[in-house]
């Protein structure tokens, strides 16, 4: 039986209610929001033009219907929701998910890599899933850890950016210093500037609490690493600092 066809003989049929998701999210779109949003994507990808916050609203909305239904209902919806390829669809999605922390499951981290790998096609759908879901997901269960260097040498590179990504939510905090560091070296080389500029990110979060181990790192590797990465990983520096990383020796 079809995850659809058991959300349906529980009462929901879950293509209606991600349809009705989207005719929410169609009703407050703009052409002219969607020029603005188009503009922030290099490739061509599919916008309604509807604002975050309208997104967010919407997402409460249906909140109010979808937490009466159980999780593998739940993420049905969200991976029908997915197949609309529509960009404020894929943000919708893990404001739903997020909703179901403290129901996540150890074996879940399958399901979320499928969806990453199947689904996720733009940087915005990348980090908005990544740091929601994955962030809270790793630190509810760090044995898990390991995945992220399976998916940093994926050939997905959404996965690869999210192998950087995922860890963004602890890295404000400080925390998984060394991992980082281990994702950054294995994504140190990667050709596609989106994944660049991922572990860039990463290793800038970091650097709020761990700015001179995050310098050392940067000094170490700035023969190799892209300058995109190395802007990024900087940005929050001293100008004491970002001199010395940017030294020429």
């Amino acid at each position: 039986m079809k995850n659809s066809d058991k959300t349906e003989k529980a009462g929901i049929n879950a293509r209606e209610a991600a349809a009705a998701v989207s005719a929410d999210i169609r009703n407050l779109a703009t052409p002219e929001f969607k020029k603005v949003q188009a503009r922030f994507f290099r490739d061509e990808i599919k916008i309604r033009g509807t604002r975050s916050q309208d997104v967010k609203k919407i997402a409460q909305k249906h909140w109010k219907e979808f937490k009466k239904l159980d999780k593998e209902e739940i993420l049905t919806i969200c991976e029908e929701l997915y197949k609309t390829g529509y960009l404020e669809e894929t943000l919708i999605v893990p404001e739903f998910i997020s909703r179901l922390r403290k129901q996540y499951a150890v074996d879940d981290i399958r399901r979320f890599e499928n969806l990453i790998d199947t689904y996720i096609k733009n940087w915005a759908a990348c980090d908005g899933f990544c740091t929601r879901v994955m962030g809270e997901y790793l630190e509810k269960y760090p044995e898990n850890m390991p995945v992220l260097k399976k998916w940093a040498v994926s050939e997905n590179l959404w996965l690869r950016r999210a192998a950087a990504v995922s860890l963004i939510k602890p890295a404000r905090k400080g925390d998984y210093l060394p991992e980082a560091f281990e994702i950054a070296g294995i994504l140190l080389n990667d050709a596609e500037d989106m994944v660049q500029k991922g572990y860039g990110w990463l290793l800038k979060e970091e650097s709020r609490r761990h700015s001179r181990e995050v310098l050392d790192y940067v000094i170490e590797n700035k023969q190799k690493m892209p300058r995109t990465a190395l802007r990024y990983a900087i940005e929050l520096m001293s100008e004491d600092m970002k001199a010395q990383a940017m030294k020429k020796d």
